[in-house]
């Protein structure tokens, strides 16, 4: 049994990773901004914070494996420049906390795996009629998320300065029951409506919860993994083909197809909208070549699963 420690383990992708190792018989450090007890034997919550660049040196002492996943969300709110400022902060601070940490405590860490996102690409190539999926290599995008997501790359570095190996994925849309992206397609659904983006032609590069979780736990478990990976899964779909088979999972034939306007997706998101509406078709031949096997390759079988786990 190992001991990881987590940040950002309350969220999304972190609260079903938890669940994930207690299962397989790990014990979970989740550090937190306010002390508080556990309900579970094997989950211990203790204190960090970034302001001060303070960490309760247990955290770092008693880990043999870090998965980083903190970060202010970036879709919570419209993308003003003091937000856009946390968005960084939160991702680049917490990195240094922790090299500051493992500096300074004595520890047994292994390795540290820390999360980034497909946003550090830019959008796909239209100039030749056969799609070109981006892979690791790819330079950074220069708009807001690929510089966010390439600084966010580079605070986490020196961990390898200091003998760690460390594995960086950059995650595509999540799909899950609990929040994120799923939940707000599925919203006009509930309704009868299937709400396409734009043209709705857009690809989408998707992962499910369960294959982000489980690739997280493949990178522990795999000491020959190292370096950067995307985590989607093999099939991109176009937001359309993703919006009306959600629709049809969830609704049968009783459903309304409509388009919703760039113009008006701009109005209520902002500079967001620009992401919502971007195509980046992204691969993931990297991570199945070391090995990794996806229970939920095609969007068919993950949004079936979803739709049938909330049934």
């Amino acid at each position: 049994m190992s001991t990881i420690l987590i940040t950002g383990g309350t969220g999304l992708i972190g609260s079903a990773l938890t669940t994930l190792l207690i299962e397989k018989g790990h014990a979970v450090i989740i550090l937190t901004r306010h002390q508080k007890p556990s309900n579970e034997p094997n989950i211990t919550y203790l204190v960090w914070d970034l302001k001060a660049q303070t960490i309760d040196p247990k955290a770092i002492s008693s880990a043999d494996y870090i998965v980083h996943l903190a970060g202010a969300g970036v879709a919570d709110k419209r993308w003003t420049n003091e937000r856009k400022k946390e968005i960084i902060e939160s991702r680049t601070q917490s990195s240094s906390l922790l090299i500051k940490a493992l500096k300074e405590v004595p520890n047994k860490v292994r390795a540290v795996i820390s999360a980034s996102a497909i946003g550090y690409y830019g959008e796909d190539k239209k100039t030749t009629s056969k799609k070109i999926s981006f892979t690791e290599d790819a330079k950074a995008d220069t708009e807001f998320l690929g510089e966010t997501c390439r600084l966010w790359e580079e605070s986490i570095e020196p961990v390898k300065i200091l003998g760690r190996r460390l594995v960086k994925f950059r995650v595509g849309i999540v799909l899950s029951n609990d929040g994120g992206a799923f939940a707000e397609f599925k919203k006009p659904v509930q309704f009868g409506i299937a709400a396409v983006l734009g043209s709705g032609q857009q690809i989408v590069s998707w992962i499910h919860i369960e294959d982000v979780c489980r690739m997280v736990l493949f990178a522990i478990e795999n000491e020959n993994l190292e370096g950067v990976y995307n985590a989607v899964a093999p099939t991109p779909v176009s937001n359309k083909e993703l919006t009306l088979l959600l629709a049809e999972k969830m609704k049968g034939r009783f459903f309304v197809h409509m388009h919703v306007p760039k113009f008006v997706l701009k109005a209520m998101l902002g500079q967001m909208s620009v992401e919502v509406l971007k195509s980046a078709t992204v691969s993931c031949e990297k991570i199945r070549s070391a090995g990794f096997s996806f229970l939920y390759p095609t969007i068919e079988s993950a949004i079936g699963n979803l739709v049938n786990e909330k049934a």
